[in-house]
């Protein structure tokens, strides 16, 4: 009687730990690290090349120049006067390869520092990057990622869609030859290589960065 009833029982032990070991096999892998995955940022090969706009129909690429707008137009206005010269810093890319001569990065520019542990620079990142998709040929969009990890901005980059090219800065370096402490910081960048302005009022949304552009660098871009 206990042969037979050993017999029956076995198939259903069989059956739950099927169901027990395809459960197991079902779950998501989990996500690969930091280092493992590839780069959501651009690399950092052409941040000394100007930015440059295509003139229509013609094909031909031409350095982006800011020239006083008549009144009542939509164009470029001049840009604010002033300014000093980038610090002298030199910077590692995210994505590797040579380090960036801070002072080398064309103007017309737009430098963001952020960290990802810090809310208003979450906040900001996504008007950054559709900045830099809205005037792309009029300036260029940089990021410095500060005191932070790599997992953790790659993360952030990955999440949000920031595709941009990201410098990288774990000593704080740049915000101490600014003296400035806070971020995000954000860094207004004329074509002559002069710090317009340096914003650190908080998270910017899009409105707010197309009015600075077009304040300080004497660009129109749409908001």
């Amino acid at each position: 009687m206990n042969h037979r009833l050993a017999l029956a029982v076995l198939p259903l032990l069989l059956a739950v730990a099927g169901c027990t070991s395809g459960t197991v096999d079902d779950e998501p892998a989990p996500r690969p690290a930091a280092a493992e995955r590839p780069s959501p940022f651009r690399d950092c090969a052409t941040l000394s090349t100007a930015p440059t706009a295509t003139t229509p129909g013609s094909g031909t690429a031409t350095p982006t120049t800011a020239t006083p707008a008549s009144p009542g137009t939509s164009g470029t206005t001049a840009p604010a006067a002033g300014g000093s010269a980038l610090p002298e810093l030199t910077l590692s890319c995210f994505t590797g390869g040579a380090p960036v001569v801070l002072r080398e990065v064309a103007g017309p520019a737009v430098i963001n520092v952020w960290a990802s542990w810090c809310p208003p620079c979450r906040k900001e990142l996504p008007a950054f990057q559709r900045l830099s998709e809205r005037a792309a040929g009029q300036l260029q969009v940089v990021g410095v990622n500060s005191r932070d990890s790599r997992s953790g901005a790659q993360s952030i980059g990955e999440d949000f869609g920031v595709r941009f090219p990201m410098l990288v800065d774990q000593g704080e370096a740049l915000q101490r030859e600014l003296k400035r402490n806070a971020i995000p910081l954000t860094l207004f960048v004329g074509a002559d290589g002069q710090v317009r302005h340096i914003d650190a009022s908080g998270a910017l949304d899009d409105t707010t960065l197309a009015k600075l552009v077009r304040q300080h660098l004497g660009l129109a871009v749409p908001a």
